[in-house]
């Protein structure tokens, strides 16, 4: 066990945090109140608790996909360089000493930055380097975090070794160790604040992840950690805090506030429960919400069993947003009592970075830089994902067939080697683009943009029609001869584009005049109509070989063979040893949209 993890679990992280100065006037109307009375005014205390949420790796507002600064329709910037900007102007307005600062997890996936310190410089080497969101996050001051699911996208030695190079811990209470059923990671971390004339605010944090980790990185925890819900072990933590004296309990869940699942049944615990752990637990003063991807600036919701109210925010992800929980607490009958929180939220666009911390990673950085230009190959051809969610694309027909090679390559000489190989692919970004010309690894990342690697699972013909039409709900039903607006035509049911997939190999139609489920019109392979019965060895990243949007047949479905290379990375070596990027190599219309039979486009 590492020697910080080992001093968090077992002094469970009470520190001291100096004497606050700012919290005795917080409420100078009541205590004008209570000298009217006669009384002497009871002490109060002022405090403010930060959270950042799926900062994903953005330290500066950098697009490395496009090698120039981030920049969005609605003005947003990104990174950790503008939210230490943020953090020290609340903390010269609130006093350093009470304040605190959280993160809700999804921190070390997510960009190429990322990448390289975990793959291609990784931080597990050797006398390997310190992972720029430690260096960045040791230097703003973080004084806990709570572990994402995207934490453990690069496997658990990976994660050990960025917890190792944190000054704080990494808060996990329903990560399990497999075999013993105790927490692997910190649960919780526990921080006082003194207060002249009165004893210390003691605040609790508990930390509590994504039970979905279990279905999205199963080849790395399966047998080693287990995920219980959210909502069981906040009822069997909270109360243990409190016994232990703390005056405030502050929860940073990565789980968004939903109570939605993306994995269906697959799991008895909800994805997105932030909310019910609100509703459902006593004893919780406010919830820093993560996984979502959305900004909530405040979202209150009363306690099921004591009336109270539970206040929740989300920032919004990779350090646009900084949310702010402002406390008021009043010490009567010989303790302190919460009494009142609101939440607020600061935006990234509104300061410049600090300029510490843009000359401490400026290094890390520019070496990406220079990684993500290397020119592996040379394009015919413009090749963009613009229309990639409603019109068969070329761009994704290379996913597809990258990861068809790399199957049957693995495949060769074995008992599946006779089978019929069919990939899926989604239209993750509707940005990407790769240029006529020269081909830099940058433009390939940008095409897949997450750390997916290669899972090939045996489907039937019958399984995969079920999966198409399943695939096909991402489509709004709209009837034949009605105006199309390409903008209202996807996404029903709040479906994201990464849960909508192209299946290679075969034709079909979509027919979106139809309902949901009878959809998928005039399925054929091999110029034929699709046997129910023919067997195919399906290419499938391991998302979805997962159960990553509750996708039929394709969790369950037998695994033949899988790899812990980056499909990215398969997808750059492939254009490499091509030389040349033509869609002629890859291109083919194996999809459209019809309606009563007629093409939509």
């Amino acid at each position: 066990m590492p020697l910080n993890r080992r001093k968090f679990l077992q002094k469970s992280a009470v520190t001291g945090a100096g004497v606050a100065i700012a919290g005795a006037a917080a409420a100078p109307a009541a205590q004008a109140a209570e000298v009217k009375k006669g009384r002497k005014p009871a002490k109060r205390y002022s405090l403010t608790v930060m959270g950042t949420t799926d900062l994903h790796g953005h330290i500066f507002n950098w697009d490395y996909f496009k090698n120039a600064e981030y920049s969005d329709a609605r003005g947003n910037a990104q990174g950790l360089a503008r939210i230490s900007t943020l953090v020290n102007q609340v903390r010269e307005e609130k006093g350093r000493r009470n304040t605190l600062l959280l993160d809700a997890g999804d921190t070390i996936q997510g960009t190429p930055l990322t990448y390289y310190y975990a793959k291609v410089d990784p931080i597990t080497a050797e006398g390997g380097p310190i992972h720029p969101m430690a260096a960045a996050m040791n230097a703003i001051g973080y004084d806990a975090v709570a572990l994402g699911n995207h934490e453990f996208n690069y496997g658990i030695e990976t994660l050990r070794k960025f917890e190792e190079q944190c000054d704080f811990p990494l808060l996990g209470a329903n990560a399990l160790d497999a075999k013993t059923l105790r927490p692997a990671f910190p649960p919780y971390f526990i921080k006082k604040f003194r207060v002249p004339g009165a004893p210390p605010v003691k605040v609790a944090v508990l930390g509590l992840t994504n039970p979905g980790i279990a279905i999205w990185d199963k080849a790395y925890v399966e047998g080693k950690l287990t995920f219980p819900g959210l909502e069981e072990q906040a009822a069997k933590w909270v109360p243990r805090l409190r016994s232990m004296g703390a005056d405030v309990v502050v929860v940073s869940a990565h789980s968004g506030s939903s109570g939605t699942s993306s994995y269906g049944d697959q799991l008895p615990y909800v994805e997105n429960s932030s909310a019910l752990v609100a509703q459902q637990v006593p004893g919780i003063d406010a919830i820093l919400v993560g996984h979502a991807h959305t900004e909530i600036a405040e979202l209150l919701v009363t306690n099921e069993k004591t009336g109270k109210t539970v206040v929740l925010s989300e920032p919004l992800c990779f350090a646009e947003r900084l949310s702010l929980f402002d406390f008021e607490l009043v010490f009567e009958k010989g303790r302190w009592r919460v009494e009142g929180v609101t939440a607020t939220v600061r935006d990234s666009k509104t300061v410049a970075d600090d300029p510490r911390i843009t000359k401490l990673l400026k290094d890390d950085h520019d070496i990406v830089v220079e990684y993500v230009n290397q020119v592996v190959g040379t394009a015919t051809e413009t090749l963009t994902t613009v229309d990639a969610r409603y019109k068969d694309a070329p761009i994704i027909d290379l996913i597809t067939k990258v990861q068809e090679d790399v199957v049957r390559a693995a495949l060769a000489g074995s008992e599946y080697a006779s089978l019929p190989v069919i990939a899926q692919a989604s239209p993750f970004s509707r940005t990407s683009e790769i240029p006529a010309g020269d081909v830099t690894i940058r433009d390939l990342s940008g095409l897949y943009v997450y750390d997916n690697t290669l899972v090939a699972k045996l489907m039937t013909g019958a399984q995969i029609k079920a999966y198409l039409e399943y695939s096909a709900e991402y489509f709004v039903q709209t009837a034949a001869g009605a105006a199309v607006d390409v903008e209202k035509l996807t996404n029903a049911g709040g479906r994201p584009d990464y849960n909508y997939d192209y299946v290679s190999g075969l034709s079909y139609e979509i027919d979106v005049a139809q309902a949901a489920g009878s959809r998928i019109k005039n399925v054929m392979y091999g110029g034929a109509a699709l046997d129910d019965a023919q067997g195919f060895v399906f290419a499938v990243n391991n998302y979805r070989a997962n159960g990553g949007g509750a996708f039929p047949h394709v969790a369950s479905a037998q695994e033949v063979w899988s790899e812990s290379t980056e499909i990215r990375t398969r997808i750059a070596e492939w254009v490499t040893a091509k030389g040349v990027l033509d869609p002629k190599d890859f291109a083919s219309v194996d999809w459209r949209l019809t309606r009563d039979g007629t093409p939509v486009f």
